[in-house]
């Protein structure tokens, strides 16, 4: 049966998802830190989003949300996202900023741009998008969109707790023994370990030791290995999907990469997010649903009670109401004269 047959909702994580959290973690790729493999840390991540649900929030701070995609027939999880209202709340978070030199001499006529990347945090205190993980078999369909754009949903219901800009991180190119053309020919050499346990120590141990043991100046990108260069700004097909799914929404890749394996780091005004640009707020209305009906994201305004879901609906925009079948308002949570948002699909 396809995804486009089968019901989903996202909901935030709880503590009994727990294995099931753990299982997705552990077929997921190296690099992916945002979702370690450890239990101990799966845990904690449960137990940070279930605090910030729970929290009366009137900026944009520490609080981070983690949710799982769960299929409507027998509850059984098939994915995972979260949001970081505050990335580097705690600690700086470090990324290469493309740059230009230029070298010039006028005595020799020359007057040469070079491509060098600089160590910095220009994004600490943007919204991050991570942990989107989603079972090979339901990622050619809506149920990736259902995963990556409820969380805009989200932010749209509760734009108090956000930034203004959003960024997101994606996986750069490596392979499946763990080796990074971009770590292999610069990270190594001041690091010393190889690129996995180097993902490992900043998804357990945070990424203080970055500051400390990466060079301060800048890096001249034609000094590296030709392959190295070619890994800069690229993306594993891991994070190709959810990469289109971002740039659809608006986000643009141009001037950050990872200090690691040199992935595409996202980026997008929250406003001019596509799915935050077009949201509506609706009063739902119950009835059973005619040819009129398309098919929408819809979300719930609650916080641990947040559910998201695809929906067929008939949306009138004068009367600010949605019509929904009887089974996807039990799906989302909600009664009749409840308000919901949603989004085309």
């Amino acid at each position: 049966m396809s995804d486009t047959q089968l019901r989903f909702v996202l909901r935030p994580a709880v503590y009994t998802d727990l294995p099931a959290v753990e299982r997705i973690a552990g077929a997921s790729p190296v690099g992916v830190i945002s979702l370690p493999r450890s239990r101990e840390k799966l845990f904690d991540k449960i137990a940070a989003s279930q605090a910030a649900l729970s929290s009366e929030v009137s900026g944009c701070g520490e609080e981070s949300y983690f949710f799982v995609l769960e299929r409507s027939s027998d509850r059984e999880v098939v994915g995972t996202c979260a949001i970081v209202a505050s990335a580097g709340f705690d600690e700086p978070v470090y990324h290469f900023r493309n740059d230009t030199l230029i070298h010039a001499c006028r005595e020799l006529n020359i007057h040469h741009r070079v491509h060098v990347l600089s160590l910095c945090h220009d994004l600490t205190g943007s919204t991050l998008l991570t942990s989107f993980v989603l079972d090979p078999q339901y990622r050619f369909g809506s149920t990736a969109e259902l995963l990556s754009r409820a969380r805009m949903l989200f932010i749209a219901a509760h734009r108090q707790r956000f930034s203004d800009h959003v960024v997101s991180a994606m996986l750069g190119p490596c392979d499946d023994e763990g080796h990074a053309p971009l770590w292999d020919a610069l990270g190594r050499h001041f690091f010393g370990i190889d690129y996995p346990l180097a993902e490992f120590y900043c998804g357990v141990k945070g990424r203080s030791f970055i500051a400390e043991l990466m060079p301060q100046h800048p890096i001249y990108v034609p000094l590296l290995p030709p392959e190295a260069q070619d890994a800069i700004g690229q993306i594993h097909p891991f994070s190709r999907l959810p990469c289109e799914i971002l740039m659809r929404e608006g986000f643009d890749t141009e001037r950050y990469v990872d200090i690691f394996d040199g992935g595409a780091v996202v980026q997008a005004r929250t406003e001019e997010i596509r799915t935050v640009a077009q949201h509506k707020q609706a009063t739902v209305r119950v009835h059973p649903l005619g040819s009129a009906a398309a098919e929408y994201l819809i979300a719930n305004l609650e916080l641990s009670g947040f559910r998201a879901c695809i929906a067929r609906a008939a949306f009138d925009a004068l009367k600010g109401e949605v019509w929904l079948a009887e089974e996807d308002c039990v799906r989302l949570g909600v009664v009749p004269g409840a308000s919901v948002v949603l989004a085309p699909l």
